[in-house]
């Protein structure tokens, strides 16, 4: 029962990427043309779009692989393990990092919206920002709780 869920998860995990690499490939050259064509005195402003928002992919990809080796630590029973709280540590810093850099980006944001008269666009990046901090927060927790759980394990090993 157990290698189903930790199975389903890693399916769910792929299928979280899969998206994400779609939008990189077909949405985020349109959004930097579009940048270009809102601000045509900016000349680099279509580059500097493009190289936000993949290196946001960066730690977003990287999180997901920690997440994949977290559920293979499951699957092998090694769940309550320092592995897993350094995967689970390392989601946490890619999840501050990507909060960061959309903080960072936000004058990106702040442009377009200000041009196209949508301050919608702001919101979006705002989501982007408060969503990874949750993350990184439930992540924090978690990894506290895991440590926690393995201090009490490796006592209770030693006092039988």
């Amino acid at each position: 029962m157990k290698q189903v869920s930790t199975l389903f998860l890693k399916i769910a995990v792929i299928l979280i990427g899969i998206p994400i690499l779609a939008l990189c490939i077909f949405l985020v050259p349109e959004i930097a043309k579009y940048a270009a064509e809102l601000y045509p005195n900016i000349a680099y402003i279509k580059y500097l779009v493009l190289i936000f928002f993949y290196v946001t992919t960066i730690p977003f990809y990287f999180a997901l692989y920690q997440a994949f080796k977290l559920l293979s630590y499951i699957d092998k029973n090694k769940a309550f393990s320092e592995l897993s709280v350094r995967a689970i540590k390392n989601i946490k810093y890619c999840a501050i990092t990507i909060s960061i850099l959309y903080v960072v980006g936000m004058p990106l944001f702040y442009l377009m919206a200000e041009r196209d008269d949508a301050p919608g666009i702001i919101l979006i990046g705002l989501v982007f920002i408060f969503a990874s901090m949750v993350i990184a927060v439930f992540a924090a927790v978690l990894q506290k709780l895991l440590k926690n759980a393995i201090d009490i394990k490796s006592e209770n090993d030693l006092t039988v």
